[in-house]
């Protein structure tokens, strides 16, 4: 635009300066005045004229520029949610990871050393936890197998008046019979097993329990593996953390 007007304003300076080379007439002030006059309106008309005929490209690059800004406003945002996105993951990468909850908090916790209150016995006996022994025993002596109806039975006695006390005595019916071996040199003992409903504390539970003399033992009642999976974990570092009860049938004062 700019060089059109420049040319433009050369072209009136030429027809305004040149004349017949032959005779040279004077201007005066007045026709220099109103010609420059004419020279500036022709010139304003003419940028007038190109100002209008470039007002629609003007428009529509105003409106490739509109469209080029909210296309970069679009990028930007969509690659800053997805740095944000990134450094989300990156972060949930580099967490350390959770450790699952606990298996054990939804068991009880029995100490080595347990008052177990046995229902079939309505007693209750001083008793070793322990995880070192798969099965549960109990004390009972004079232990004699019969049957009744066909089914295999048994009759015992539990020392529940204590060991310088006749004991009381009992029948169960048999589950079965289970072999202990607990020296390579010694036989096999066949025991016979009992269904019992224990109460250790606030807590019933239910375990079958193999009939043996434990005299010689520091504890009537044995509580091994498999009455506590599942249901208990033991800390050898306590007693009687359910408590201890006044009655009951021990060999070994503890």
């Amino acid at each position: 635009m700019l060089k059109q007007v420049f040319i433009l304003s050369c072209t009136a300076a030429l027809i305004t300066g040149c004349a017949s080379t032959e005779k040279v007439t004077p201007v005066g002030s007045e026709e220099f005045t109103s010609n420059l006059a004419s020279s500036q309106a022709a010139i304003i008309e003419a940028i007038n004229t190109q100002c209008i005929s470039a007002t629609p490209e003007i428009v529509a690059l105003n409106e490739e520029v509109q469209q080029l800004k909210l296309q970069i406003t679009d990028t930007l945002t969509k690659q800053s949610e997805k740095m944000d996105a990134d450094a989300v993951a990156l972060a949930q990468l580099n967490e350390p990871p959770q450790c699952p909850e606990s298996a054990i908090t939804d068991k009880f916790v029995l100490g080595e050393v347990e008052s177990v209150f046995i229902d079939e016995l309505k007693a209750a006996f001083a008793t070793r936890i322990d995880t070192g022994a798969e099965s549960s025993s109990l004390d009972a002596r004079n232990i004699v197998l019969f049957e009744r109806n066909g089914v295999q039975w048994v009759r015992f006695d539990v020392m529940v008046n204590g060991e310088d006390q006749p004991g009381d005595t009992f029948e169960h019916k048999v589950e079965r019979f289970v072999r202990i071996k607990q020296d390579a040199e010694q036989p096999e003992d066949r025991r016979p097993v009992i269904h019992a409903h224990l109460q250790i504390g606030k807590y019933a539970a239910e375990t079958d329990l193999n009939l043996t003399d434990r005299s010689h033992l520091d504890y009537p009642l044995l509580l091994g593996r498999k009455f506590m999976k599942d249901i208990a974990v033991v800390d050898v570092g306590q007693s009687y953390i359910h408590g201890k009860k006044d009655k009951q049938i021990t060999t070994k004062v503890k």
